[in-house]
């Protein structure tokens, strides 16, 4: 029985670095609102530890849990799905 954890993986975007080896992910989930059926965007801020020092801000990431590394941070990064390119400055 040897069974491994399944453990939660969420999609997001960087928005901020705090520090050494960690970013701030933002998630979005949209749920309909009970009574008009409109989509609500509902938003989730997690830190994550980046071991690598790889993640800018405005990259779009997969987090997955893991153990508690700090306070606040109980995510790491998994993957980058795409980078910010940079944008090129017309004179």
């Amino acid at each position: 029985m040897n069974n491994p954890i399944k453990r939660q993986q969420k999609t997001g975007l960087t928005i901020s670095r705090a520090g050494k080896q960690t970013v701030i992910v933002r998630v979005d989930s949209y749920i309909p609102h009970p009574l008009y059926k409109k989509r609500i965007r509902k938003t989730k801020r997690f830190a994550a530890h980046d071991a690598n020092d790889a993640v800018k801000v405005g990259d779009t990431v997969i987090i997955g849990e893991t153990k508690p590394i700090s306070k606040t941070k109980h995510w790491e990064i998994i993957q980058i799905v795409s980078s910010k390119l940079p944008t090129e400055q017309s004179l």
